[in-house]
């Protein structure tokens, strides 16, 4: 069965990958999407992410991320579809539990934005289904804000549609519903990681990150 899948980058590192434990950010998703469908004929992978901008706590996040993008290009089915980051520096009310009645501190936070991806996984889902690209289509995610594009490709376009739930299982959202579903696991996150260095199609190394 001809598949594609679907990957909501930003779900996956926050759900999967950071805070996790050590040596998972180095995903191999090609590897990955083989170990979940080993019965599916895997078409082609897209991956939904936005360029991160430094921090001021950690000015090389964007280095890592290129390299980590760099070595996801080596996959010959992998495409990359970009949304948009921005980082503000909002002043908002601080809230004491032990003090509620007490008037808020307000304190000055730095507040990261990730727009854009959840609309492309959406759209690209959809037109695939349209133009009959595919068999069945698998997206991993737990954004519930996926729920109808998922239901529209099951429900009015007819074809399958699994879901990959990359959050700790307590966390799955219920509000997904398709056609079967697979959690995904710490363990084959471990199993799927690149080589420490990668080589590009010129045959230039890629290291894997410090840390990662």
């Amino acid at each position: 069965m001809h598949t594609n899948v679907y990957i909501d980058g930003f779900n996956l590192f926050y759900g999967a990958l950071k805070g996790r434990g050590p040596g998972l950010k180095w995903l191999d998703l090609g590897l990955l999407c083989r170990r979940l469908l080993p019965a599916n004929d895997i078409r082609r992978i897209r991956y939904f992410t936005a360029r991160v901008s430094a921090r001021p706590n950690d000015l090389r996040m964007p280095e890592r991320q290129q390299t980590y993008l760099r070595a996801l290009q080596t996959i010959p089915i992998l495409t990359i579809h970009e949304g948009d980051f921005k980082i503000t520096y909002p002043w908002m009310p601080l809230y004491d539990p032990a003090a509620p009645t007490v008037p808020l501190t307000r304190v000055q936070v730095i507040k990261t934005e990730e727009k854009g991806s959840d609309v492309n996984l959406a759209s690209y889902t959809i037109l695939d289904a349209c133009r009959q690209d595919c068999d069945a289509l698998v997206v991993i995610t737990n954004d519930s804000d996926l729920q109808e594009p998922i239901r529209l490709v099951k429900e009015e376009l007819g074809l399958p549609v699994g879901v990959v739930n990359p959050h700790p299982a307590w966390k799955r959202s219920r509000a997904i519903k398709g056609t079967f579903f697979r959690q995904l696991r710490t363990s084959v996150v471990r199993q799927c990681q690149f080589p420490d260095v990668v080589k590009d199609v010129e045959g230039r190394p890629i290291y894997k990150p410090e840390g990662w």
